[in-house]
């Protein structure tokens, strides 16, 4: 899928998105010891650590979080490519539904677990599983988006862009307002999400997560940019 114009909200859509990438990473941080379901490069180094014995770490979470973002990426990439040559809010809102249906199963299963103990494992991994594979389906969905300094998730070329592209730099600044705007919106979810985790536990985020993705797909579908075909 193409870049859209300037006029499309679809960078203020992954704006949002970027938001609830912080409320995934407050659970799995914060909630399910040390495991990402976000970044996959936290988990393959975390997967070293575990592989030598390392106290505190586990294979077990690693490979479940590592194999569900795969899948996750596999489904969205159906998914886009079945929604070729229709109309972008079509592709959107599917999208959409499938993140916010995962984070709701998730949330679910998060109601009877315990932070504290991380019992029952059945519930801790469910829910490392369903949230990985939204955040795979999300990576690879942003990904055939191409919307430049937006990716939702990381933010490690991010950073790197803002240095290398400033004028001290001797750039020009490019999409500096949107780096940056990606920066603050996966800060303020995760600061949010740690909010909600302290005080009401995993479901709270999880769940507005999956509302902050319907909500504000739906409200960019209305858009008439997103009636031209996805291509």
């Amino acid at each position: 899928m193409a870049a859209q114009p300037s006029s499309s909200p679809l960078p203020w859509l992954l704006l949002l998105l970027s938001v609830t990438t912080g409320l995934v990473d407050a659970i799995s941080v914060l909630g399910l010891g040390k495991v990402f379901t976000a970044n996959m490069t936290g988990n393959i180094v975390f997967l070293g650590f575990a592989a030598v014995g390392t106290p505190g770490f586990h294979v077990a979470p690693y490979l479940v979080a590592i194999a569900a973002f795969l899948a996750g990426a596999l489904i969205a990439g159906w998914t886009g490519r079945a929604h070729t040559g229709r109309p972008l809010r079509r592709w959107l809102i599917t999208a959409a539904l499938i993140e916010a249906v995962l984070l709701w199963i998730a949330a679910g299963a998060a109601a009877s677990f315990d932070i504290a103990t991380q019992t029952p494992q059945p519930e801790l991994f469910a829910i490392i599983a369903f949230t990985a594979i939204t955040m795979g389906f999300r990576n690879a969905t942003i990904r055939q988006l191409k919307i430049p300094d937006l990716t939702t998730t990381v933010l490690t070329l991010t950073l790197t862009g803002l240095a290398a592209d400033s004028s001290l730099a001797g750039g020009s600044n490019p999409n500096w307002a949107r780096r940056i705007g990606s920066v603050a919106a996966i800060c303020a979810g995760a600061a949010l999400g740690a909010f909600l985790v302290m005080r009401s536990g995993l479901s709270a985020p999880l769940v507005l997560a999956g509302l902050l993705i319907l909500g504000g797909t739906i409200a960019c579908a209305l858009h008439p940019s997103a009636a031209e075909p996805a291509k």
